[in-house]
């Protein structure tokens, strides 16, 4: 295991908990605005950019904050131009500020997509007022999405090789088969933007990947992620791993979260397959998640990385996580070596679940884009796989 940014300090290593902010754009730091610096308003913290007036905001940039109080010019039509644009690809309530603006100023901008218009030097005060009916609209969203059964499961691996991708391939394909029973779906994000193969193990060709949602910034929506997911036959919304290696350093943390969040709201239950190394978003998904599945093998070595990784959770303040140890490639004669007094004093907690091990039958699984039970339709491992699936939906709280 290591991390992605080997200059990056444990102090600096932390899992966003994806509180959303309000940013600010200003050209300088005049009045209250010092004041706002790190300060919360309207119960959001305050993030300040120092920028040019004239200079673009991406709208990347604006992923995941509740909005984003901008400084325009005046003078010109420019600065409403500018406004504009970003309105129209950004779904951030945005909120202009001027010194003096006029009262045609203030109509343009309003026009253009501005839900305020506030005077600089910017002020608490108005900042708080402007700021309130935004927060009141949020709070009322997030309470519906408290209410639906938005779900979110990672899986992390003790150590890369332990067949993690291609046990929750299976296990995605069993679960979205019940979902569809009950007309609820699953998506499955394979994460791996380096290595991932999820897409071909499930004999699958996407014509998108994950790469399109990370550059469609605020163009996101229900109908694009939709756009981007391949169907698997077995009912199974599949958003594959970039066709060319990604940089992990490279994907913006909040971004990655919102479209994790709107998958969850989209398909109910959201399977996440995340690389090996940790990085600061995999480290926040896995502190988002409602279940995390821990994938090792029965081995003295195994036990080891299971516990650092498990040892590496605790640091970060997320021990009261739901993590089960699933245990791949079980053999019974593995279990009179290492007996479950071992695991329970190497791990501090006991086995969830064990798959048998069953190579040939992955195998072949894999080279067929199948599922195990169209090569065998019965089968140690089968079962095993309905018993984990069980286990993840009662987690959930969905029936079976």
């Amino acid at each position: 295991m290591s991390v992605i940014n080997p200059n990056e300090t444990a102090k600096t290593w932390r899992a966003s908990r994806h509180e959303p902010s309000v940013q600010l754009y200003l050209s300088g730091v005049q009045g209250d605005a010092a004041a706002l610096v790190e300060a919360r308003v309207a119960s959001f913290p305050l993030s300040l950019n120092v920028i040019p007036t004239a200079d673009s905001i991406e709208p990347a940039d604006l992923a995941g904050a509740a909005a984003a109080a901008i400084q325009v010019d005046p003078d010109g039509a420019a600065p409403v131009k500018r406004l504009q644009k970003l309105a129209q690809v950004s779904g951030t309530p945005l909120i202009a500020a001027a010194f003096e603006p006029p009262l045609a100023l203030v109509r343009s901008l309003v026009r253009a997509g501005a839900h305020d218009v506030l005077p600089l030097p910017l002020s608490i005060v108005d900042l708080e007022t402007a700021l309130a009916p935004i927060r009141d609209e949020l709070t009322k969203r997030q309470k519906i999405a408290g209410t639906s059964r938005a779900k979110v499961v990672s899986i992390i691996k003790s150590v890369g090789g332990v067949g993690a991708t291609a046990l929750l391939s299976q296990l995605a394909i069993r679960f979205a088969q019940h979902e569809a029973a009950h007309g609820r779906e699953a998506c499955l994000i394979d994460l791996d933007v380096q290595f991932g193969d999820i897409a071909f193990q499930l004999g699958l060709q996407p014509k998108l990947s994950l790469e399109d949602l990370l550059e469609a910034g605020g163009r996101l929506d229900g109908d694009l992620l939709r756009a981007t997911t391949t169907d698997h036959p077995s009912g199974v919304k599949v958003i594959a791993a970039p066709a060319e290696m990604m940089p992990l350093e490279g994907i913006p943390n909040e971004q990655l979260l919102q479209i994790v969040e709107l998958a969850a709201r989209e398909f109910g239950t959201v399977f996440l397959d995340l690389p090996t190394n940790w990085t600061n978003w995999s480290l926040s998904l896995v502190a988002r998640s409602d279940l995390v599945l821990l994938v090792t093998e029965l081995t003295v070595a195994g036990l080891s990385r299971a516990k650092r990784q498990l040892s590496l959770l605790n640091s970060q303040d997320l021990g009261s996580l739901d993590v089960r140890v699933v245990v791949n490639r079980f053999e019974k004669n593995l279990a009179r070596t290492i007996r479950q007094a071992d695991v329970r004093a190497a791990l501090g907690r006991d086995i969830a679940y064990t798959i048998s091990n069953d190579f040939p039958l992955v195998r072949a699984a894999i080279d067929q884009g199948v599922p195990i039970n169209d090569i065998k339709r019965k089968s140690p491992l089968g079962r095993d796989l309905d018993v984990l699936d069980a286990g993840v939906a009662a987690v959930l709280g969905l029936e079976r």
